[in-house]
């Protein structure tokens, strides 16, 4: 069984900006993911193929090429939905990167079902694409923004959730995995579970 060092090492050769040589005479390391993240060849790979030999609109021409797009795109979302398990592929949405993504969920879904007075919760971690968009649409609909607080170790005080979680009205709880500026892994299981029990959506 390979040592996690190797696997991150093997890992860091698929992505050749990782290879170069920076400052001070060292290897790059990039962690500004929240903002841009670095491509593996694979990817690189991917999108130069499509841009050589398959670029058409999709969805929307009848030649050949155009057909062949469209067929290359849904199969892609077909491989998505296999690989997160989902039964349904309608709910795979493409979208150019996670701001726009929260972005949809607080216009489409959240002008639909935030009223006066609801709570939406996020932690304190947050980047801000997954604050000001609830900033926004709570402003509009009289509605209130409530932060999970953080401990001296960074981590989440989970206590804070039950609290607002125990008032019922609680519609949304959105939540990074990681945060981008501490590094602190969210316990997503946790609280993903103690927002089934109250009937709460969650956004990760």
């Amino acid at each position: 069984m390979q040592s996690v060092q190797t696997t991150f090492e093997n890992l860091r050769k698929d992505f050749p900006i990782l290879q170069r040589i920076v400052r001070d005479n060292k290897t790059l390391v990039y962690l500004d993911n929240a903002s841009t993240t670095q491509k593996p060849n694979q990817v690189i790979d991917a999108i130069t193929d499509y841009y050589r030999n398959h670029n058409a609109n999709i969805h929307r021409a009848v030649y050949a090429l155009a057909e062949e797009a469209t067929e290359l795109y849904e199969a892609t979302r077909d491989k998505i939905a296999n690989f997160i398990h989902i039964q349904n592929r309608e709910e795979i949405i493409f979208v150019r990167g996670t701001t726009e993504a929260i972005n949809l969920v607080a216009y489409a879904w959240g002008r639909n079902h935030i009223s006066k007075d609801d709570i939406i919760v996020t932690t304190e971690y947050e980047h801000h694409s997954n604050i000001v968009p609830w900033q926004l649409l709570t402003q509009e609909k009289g509605a209130k923004l409530v932060y999970i607080g953080m401990g001296d170790n960074g981590e989440l005080i989970l206590d804070d959730l039950d609290r607002y979680l125990a008032t019922g009205k609680v519609k949304l709880v959105t939540f990074s995995l990681m945060s981008n500026v501490l590094g602190t892994i969210t316990d997503a299981e946790k609280i993903i579970s103690k927002c089934k029990e109250h009937g709460v959506l969650t956004l990760v």
